[in-house]
């Protein structure tokens, strides 16, 4: 093997594109592959910006061309050569129209052969790609992902330092203050008994930067959840965290727009009319069934409550006269399209969303024929499904529950499976919208109580204060959802300032003043010294970088990913530690079978 000697690297290798033909220019990377043909070599030179191609001819020294038959795939090199006009072109890759010349080959390191094809088009099982993730981040794609990421970053911190935000990294070691999703725990060696948290957000901490002064903050934050996993949620993920003190919804909102469209323009070079829409949740909720509506698409719901409850349908009426909702969406054209199997699989498919089925009705030239019409008169049929626009080839869906959200979400899940597979969604469009005015509490059936809908520092909206005691249900929050193409891609919410309005706000929450201040004294003490009034957003680096790639998973835009047992295939984590290192933290393991 050689050694690098006095070459280093001139150009990457899109960056060929920059020099003159004739020019002398040194790259450096992995061989993609290589083509012996003889007294010709050709060898694809891989890095992190594309792909160049090396030449070797009859024409070169004949020691080198014979060094150039050696290369195998995923070797490391250097080259130095002239740029010069390739005869065939290559018009799949930026560079297919020169190629480099070699007049000087390091061949630095040889690489066994790789457990798969280091190569787009191969199919590669998920286990095995992730137990060797250094091979396959030399893919292009997860490359772009990577640098995508790394300009999404600096976009962001050249905004907000330009908009006089203060970058302030905040403690990964923080208390634990169980309210929301799992903490994960860390031991401390000098204080037996007692553990750390890793933080989920650095929500509290960066509530007290305000009260320290420092107006507006932004970090990089690294966040932690003991939770499941799934497309769009890792247990470690990171943040575009922001506070501003002196700020409501309106001054957030403008602030992040100006964000977003800068991110678009830089990152993607597209232009994004602001001011966005905004939507209220409660609207979000009966027109798409999400408070992440997905709006590129039609398929609104529509609300038939009132023509089913006389319908003389029991299922119907009886969903109505228990408070609940009828609702339906017209899937416009497509009853050729879905055949019944298909029906009895999208009626499964609302069944995980607690459903208790799917009614249907197809609109044909001859009339409509719906699976509950020996239930009702023709004449009432039609004029149900009038509000659905019903029209001869749709085919309307129908769900009925004692519960509103059950309707809501099942059809909203309904709709988004709809557009997907029947194509109604153009793939190259972006929808950006406000989702605003969330619930301030939700109710937990299992525990028979509210709790926060975001977390227990939001601030109500102001003519809710006399409701927080008396009409939980009824209390709204000055919270807000920034939503891109269906998915939530930054939230946040103006923060309590006012001490009483806040040991109000842990007592609707069940807290004792005892328990509020044992897990929240330290801020709860920092208000009575004059917290200004502020408010915040974090957007979800990981998904932002998912959304503008257009990827299915957060996972293809993340280095090192855990995988579904929140393990990390390539090392082995989370493993088994010495027992001398428990016996340090004084931890005994009592394991279950």
């Amino acid at each position: 093997m050689d050694t690098m000697g006095n070459l280093r690297r001139t150009h990457y290798a899109l960056e060929t594109l920059d020099a003159k033909i004739g020019d002398t220019v040194v790259v450096a990377g992995f061989i993609a592959r290589s083509r012996n043909l003889g007294t010709l070599v050709f060898a694809d030179l891989r890095d992190r910006t594309g792909i160049v191609q090396l030449a070797f001819d009859d024409s070169s020294d004949a020691a080198l061309v014979e060094k150039a038959k050696t290369l195998k795939s995923e070797s490391t090199v250097m080259a130095q050569g002239v740029i010069r006009e390739r005869s065939s072109k290559n018009k799949e890759i930026p560079t297919g129209d020169i190629e480099i010349f070699v007049t000087d080959l390091r061949i630095l390191n040889i690489a066994e052969t790789p457990p798969f094809e280091i190569r787009e088009e191969v199919s590669v099982r998920d286990d095995l790609a992730l137990q060797y993730r250094y091979l396959q981040l030399r893919l292009p794609s997860l490359t772009e992902a990577i640098v995508m990421r790394h300009k999404i970053v600096k976009c962001a911190r050249d905004y907000f330092d330009e908009q006089k935000f203060v970058e302030i990294e905040t403690p990964m070691l923080i208390k634990s203050t169980p309210e929301g999703a799992r903490d994960y725990l860390v031991p401390s060696r000098v204080q037996p008994g007692h553990f750390y948290a890793l933080p989920q957000s650095p929500q509290i901490y960066k509530q007290l930067l305000m009260i320290a002064g420092f107006d507006r903050y932004m970090q990089i934050a690294r966040c932690f959840r003991d939770e499941d996993l799934r497309a769009d949620r890792q247990p470690e993920f990171t943040q575009i965290d922001f506070e501003v003190s002196f700020a409501d919804v309106d001054d957030i909102i403008e602030l992040q727009e100006g964000f977003l469209k800068r991110l678009f323009k830089e990152i993607l070079n597209k232009d994004i009319t602001t001011p966005l829409r905004r939507i209220k949740y409660d609207e979000a909720m009966s027109r798409y069934g999400s408070d992440k509506p997905d709006t590129r698409f039609g398929l609104e719901l529509v609300d038939i409550s009132d023509k089913a409850a006389s319908s003389g349908f029991g299922v119907f009426a009886g969903a109505v006269e228990n408070g609940g909702r009828v609702c339906a969406i017209n899937a416009k054209g497509l009853n050729d399209k879905i055949s019944r199997k298909e029906i009895d699989r999208l009626t499964d498919f609302v069944k995980t969303y607690r459903a208790g089925g799917l009614a249907y009705a197809r609109v044909t030239d001859d009339g409509i024929n719906a699976s509950f019409s020996k239930f009702v008169a023709p004449e009432l049929l039609a004029d149900m499904l009038k509000d659905a626009d019903a029209q001869s080839g749709d085919i309307i869906f129908i769900v009925a529950d004692r519960k509103k959200d059950t309707v809501y979400t099942s059809l909203g899940a309904l709709r988004c499976e709809i557009a997907a597979k029947y194509g109604l969604i153009d793939p190259e469009r972006f929808d950006l919208l406000w989702v605003t005015d969330f619930p301030l509490f939700e109710y937990n059936e299992e525990e028979n109580r509210y709790e926060a809908k975001h977390h227990p520092f939001t601030a109500p909206r102001d003519e809710d204060y006399d409701k927080l005691e008396t009409d939980q249900g009824n209390c709204y929050a000055k919270a807000y959802d920034i939503v891109i193409n269906g998915t939530e891609a930054g939230g946040g919410s103006v923060r309590i300032s006012n001490p009483q309005l806040q040991k109000r706000m842990f007592r609707a929450l069940g807290f004792s003043d005892e328990r509020a201040q044992q897990q929240f004294g330290f801020l709860i003490n920092a208000y009575r010294y004059g917290a200004p009034p502020h408010a915040g957003l974090a957007y979800g680096l990981d998904r932002l970088v998912m959304l503008l790639l257009k990827k299915p998973s957060i996972r293809d835009v993340i280095a090192f990913p855990k995988v579904q047992n929140a393990g990390e295939p390539m090392s082995g984590a989370p493993d088994v530690v010495d027992i001398k290192q428990l016996e340090d933290l004084s931890i005994k393991l009592d394991l279950k079978k």
